[in-house]
C-alpha cells in the first residue's frame, strides 16, 4: 500500500511540474516592449584605467504576460569598454531572462576605458541588446591623465615624488596617492590646470618648498575629488588636503577652486600662504586651516564646509572682501559648531598645550550661516596675546548681525539680493 501510495503522487505531480516548465506559458518575447528607467546610461567624465563607479538602470515589463529574453548582452561583446550585471549574472551573454507580467529587473553596468594618445575628452560608447530586439544605449565620456602613485613594490615611502620640471599642462593629474612637492622645489600651476585626487591622497607641499598657482577667472585651477557622478558631485571628504608643511614659504593660490575634500588648505606652523580669487567648497572638515601659520586672503568664498576657517596655535591671518558662508546640512548631519573658529593654543596631549601669539583680522567680509549661537568663536590661554579684528564686517553673533540676503544659499548661489545690507563687501563675483 504504502508503494502504491507514492507511486501515485509522483504521477500526480508530474503533469503539473511538466505544465509550469513549459516554455509555452510565455508570450512570444518579440510581442512585448520593454521600457526602461533611462533612456541612456551614462557616466561622467571616467579616467582611463581607473574604472566607473556602477551605473544601474531598471527594466519593466509592463505588459500582461510573462516574457523570456532569450539573451541580454552587449553589442561590441568581449570588445566592449562596459560590463553587465544582469540580475546576478555576470556572464558576457545572460541567457534565459525570466520577466514575468507587471515585474522589472536591474541591470548593473560599469565602464573601464583604455588610454589613448588624445588630450581632450572622447567618448565610448555601445548599447545593451535585447533579444526581442531592442536596445539601450551605453556612453561615457573618458580622458587620459597623468597619475601620481607610490611605485609597485616601494614599502619605504608613504608618499610619492612630484617631479616639477617634468609636470604637463596639457592633461589633467590624478593624484591616488599622497603626493610630495619635496624641499627645494617649487610646482608652478597654470590656468586650467586640474588635480584630481583619491580617497586616501594628498598633495604636500613640504618644509622650503614651494606652490605657485596661478589660474584665470576663466580657467581656474581645479584641486577636486577622482569621482564627480551625480551621487559623488558635491560629496565632502573625498581626498585630504593641501597641505602646506612646516615652513613652506612664498606660496600663492590665485584663481582656483578646491572642492571635496577633509581639510582643504591646511598650513602647518611657519608656512606662508597668500590665497586670493578662490572658492573653497564641501569640505568635512574645514576650508581652511593655520596653525601658527600665515596666511594672507583675499576675495575669498568659502561654503558648505563643516567649519569654513579655523586658525589655532599662534599665527598672523588677514582676510579681505571674502565671504564665509555656511549653511552645512549634509544629508542631515548637522554641525555643532561656530563656522570661524580662533584660538591661540592647541593640544599637544590630554594635558599638554602649545600657545603662540594670535592675530586674525576680516576686513570687509561676510561671516554668516544657520548656527544660530554665532558663527564666530574665539578661545584662548589667558596671559598670551591674541588680536581678533573684524573691520566693517558682518558676523552673526558680531557687532554688525545683519541678514546679508544671500540669493539662495539652498542652491550654493552667495550672490546678494538687490538691497542688501553687504552690498560692496564679501566676495565679489566679477572679478
Amino acid at each position: 500500500m504504502r508503494r502504491l501510495l507514492v507511486v501515485a503522487v509522483i504521477a500526480v505531480l508530474l503533469p503539473l511540474c511538466t505544465m509550469s516548465c513549459d516554455s509555452s506559458n510565455y508570450a512570444d518575447e518579440h510581442s512585448v516592449r520593454l521600457e526602461f528607467s533611462s533612456d541612456t546610461v551614462c557616466f561622467d567624465t571616467v579616467f582611463t584605467t581607473v574604472g566607473t563607479i556602477t551605473q544601474q538602470v531598471k527594466v519593466y515589463n509592463r505588459s500582461a504576460s510573462d516574457i523570456e529574453l532569450s539573451s541580454v548582452t552587449l553589442k561590441q561583446g568581449r570588445q566592449s569598454r562596459f560590463r553587465l550585471n544582469v540580475d546576478g549574472d555576470t556572464s558576457m551573454v545572460a541567457r534565459h531572462v525570466e520577466l514575468q507580467a507587471g515585474d522589472s529587473l536591474f541591470i548593473f553596468v560599469q565602464a573601464n576605458i583604455n588610454p589613448n594618445d588624445e588630450s581632450e575628452p572622447f567618448v565610448c560608447t555601445d548599447s545593451i541588446l535585447f533579444s526581442n530586439g531592442q536596445y539601450l544605449p551605453l556612453a561615457a565620456w573618458g580622458r587620459n591623465a597623468v597619475y601620481h602613485r607610490i611605485a609597485a613594490g616601494d614599502t619605504a615611502s608613504w608618499f610619492c615624488r612630484i617631479d616639477c620640471a617634468a609636470w604637463r599642462h596639457d592633461r589633467p593629474h590624478v593624484i591616488l596617492d599622497p603626493a610630495a612637492v619635496l624641499d627645494g622645489n617649487t610646482l608652478t600651476l597654470q590656468p586650467g590646470d586640474e588635480l584630481h585626487f583619491a580617497d586616501e591622497a594628498m598633495l604636500i607641499i613640504d618644509s622650503n618648498a614651494t606652490l605657485l598657482a596661478h589660474g584665470t577667472a576663466a580657467q581656474p585651477i581645479l584641486f577636486t575629488s577622482l569621482r564627480h557622478d551625480p551621487w559623488y558631485r558635491n560629496m565632502p571628504g573625498q581626498w585630504q588636503t593641501v597641505w602646506f608643511y612646516n615652513y613652506s614659504t612664498g606660496n600663492v593660490i590665485d584663481h582656483a577652486v578646491v572642492e571635496n575634500a577633509m581639510g582643504g588648505l591646511r598650513c602647518y606652523p611657519g608656512a606662508q600662504l597668500s590665497v586670493s580669487n578662490t572658492v573653497v567648497r564641501n569640505c568635512s572638515d574645514a576650508g581652511i586651516i593655520g596653525q601658527d601659520a600665515s596666511i594672507t586672503g583675499s576675495n575669498l568664498l568659502v561654503y558648505d564646509c563643516f567649519s569654513s576657517v579655523v586658525l589655532i596655535g599662534g599665527g598672523n591671518y588677514s582676510f579681505a572682501s571674502s565671504t564665509f558662508a555656511n549653511y552645512w546640512n549634509y544629508r542631515d548631519h548637522t554641525r555643532d559648531t561656530a563656522s570661524v573658529i580662533i584660538s591661540n593654543y592647541y593640544l599637544l596631549s590630554p594635558t599638554e598645550a602649545y600657545v603662540g601669539h594670535t592675530n586674525a583680522t576680516f576686513n570687509n567680509c561676510i561671516v554668516y550661516g544657520s548656527w544660530t549661537r554665532g558663527e564666530v568663536a574665539v578661545t584662548q590661554v589667558e596671559g598670551y596675546a591674541m588680536d581678533t579684528f573684524f573691520n566693517h564686517s558682518i558676523v552673526r553673533g558680531g557687532e554688525w548681525d545683519e541678514d546679508p540676503m544671500f540669493t539662495d544659499p539652498s542652491a550654493d548661489d552667495y550672490t546678494l539680493q538687490e538691497g542688501s545690507p553687504a552690498a560692496g563687501i564679501g566676495y565679489q563675483f566679477d572679478n
